[in-house]
């Protein structure tokens, strides 16, 4: 399949890598089918990644591992909002956040009071907001990003 980004111009994937998000996403409850897209010279460890909308070809969100920025990350989620992306294992499952990237970089965030869970085996996913108060929807990450080896860099 292909379609034509704003962002990234004409890509290709194969069918069965659309997720499927039944509900959309937070903001965006018409936009149900994603692609999630990396660097393909850096590979999936590298960071930043994007979900891109198939719906909407000029809507593309950065998402990240919030482990990389928030090791102990540990959301606590009502097992009632998950039952939409079918059997979550440890195996299966693939939690992301969004990034937020302003003009001033040095303001770059992550949502983690609304993470990404994806059910990987059956390329379902959907938005949720988690029951932790302590996981801000502005959570700063530039510089954890830059600290250290700089592996984790945007």
């Amino acid at each position: 399949m292909k379609i034509q980004t704003k962002v990234f111009g004409e890509i290709e994937f194969s069918e069965e890598k659309i997720i499927t998000f039944v509900n959309g996403i937070v903001g965006f409850p018409e936009l149900k089918r994603f692609a999630l897209l990396h660097d393909e010279e850096k590979g999936t460890d590298a960071g930043i990644r994007f979900l891109q909308s198939l719906d909407e070809p000029g809507f593309a969100m950065p998402v990240m591992d919030p482990l990389v920025v928030k090791p102990d990350y540990d959301p606590h989620v009502n097992d009632e909002l998950l039952a939409q992306v079918g059997n979550i294992t440890p195996s299966n499952l693939l939690v992301l956040v969004t990034v937020s990237v302003p003009a001033d970089l040095t303001k770059m965030s992550v949502n983690l009071q609304g993470p990404v869970i994806i059910n990987a085996e059956e390329h379902k996913g959907c938005q949720i907001i988690v029951e932790n108060k302590e996981y801000p929807v502005k959570f700063p990450i530039y510089d954890i990003l830059h600290a250290g080896d700089g592996k984790a860099g945007a």
